[in-house]
């Protein structure tokens, strides 16, 4: 089997994406956000989406891995909203000799997402270029952590397990504490439920369910809440139990 490697670009001159085009003249695009500490590789599902005909796009966030820029300075969401809104004016490869540019002026914006890209998702989903999101495992409410990773905890395992790969100063990282910045249940009023698919697992012992199921309650998104599973965020994506309805969502 050939070995497939993403494409990449830059959008709004700092936030470095890996992309693949779809397999048939599609203009259909699916943006992966993604959680945070961790890997930034999301090629196994960058292959998926391309597969079946969607633009597939997975950013790193600004000030995070090889994207310029501050973490947190401005709230991920932005850095989506920047994505879609630079598609239709073009963008260019980069680390090609002659950069081809592509543009594509999109039918519908499906935004995958786990965890900490969970935020980025339901708060981008207030414009109205986003078709749908489904988001899994997603934090709602930063001022509800769980035990396992409180505030401090989770600074220091960002910190100490990857070093420069968030580049972050602790004001702009004590924001996310405040609970006034990037917490998607502060906008739940402008939040469209039906564009929302929730699924959470009863065991995930990183972002707490009760929230969750209140967030899907209060915007009237769908919710789905597995016994069991654990903290799924993106991986939970190629799940046997949840593929078939997280594609069936975005059709």
């Amino acid at each position: 089997m050939a070995i497939v490697r993403p494409l990449r670009t830059r959008f709004a001159g700092d936030i470095v994406t890996e992309f693949l085009p779809p397999r048939r003249p599609s203009r259909k695009v699916v943006i992966l956000c993604k959680g945070m500490p961790g890997s930034p590789n999301v090629t196994e599902l960058l292959v998926r989406f391309s597969r079946l005909g969607y633009w597939a796009f997975g950013p790193r966030y600004r000030g995070s891995w090889e994207s310029g820029g501050s973490f947190l300075r401005r709230s991920p969401h932005e850095d989506i909203l920047d994505i879609i809104h630079q598609l239709p004016r073009g963008f260019k490869g980069v680390g090609y000799t002659a950069p081809k540019t592509w543009r594509v002026k999109p039918s519908a914006v499906h935004l995958v997402a786990g965890s900490f890209g969970g935020p980025a998702a339901l708060l981008a989903s207030t414009d109205p270029a986003v078709t749908s999101v489904v988001a899994i495992s997603s934090v709602v409410d930063w001022r509800a952590p769980s035990k396992k990773e409180p505030f401090p905890v989770f600074k220091r395992m960002t910190q100490s397990g990857f070093g420069g790969a968030y580049r972050f100063t602790d004001r702009d990282w004590a924001k996310l504490a405040t609970g006034r910045f990037y917490n998607p249940v502060l906008h739940a009023r402008l939040i469209d439920g039906r564009k929302i698919f929730l699924i959470h697992t009863k065991d995930d012992d990183a972002v707490r369910w009760n929230e969750v199921a209140q967030f899907a309650k209060q915007t009237g998104a769908k919710f789905l809440l597995l016994p069991r599973g654990g903290h799924l965020s993106l991986w939970g994506v190629p799940d046997t139990r949840l593929w078939p309805k997280i594609r069936a969502f975005l059709k």
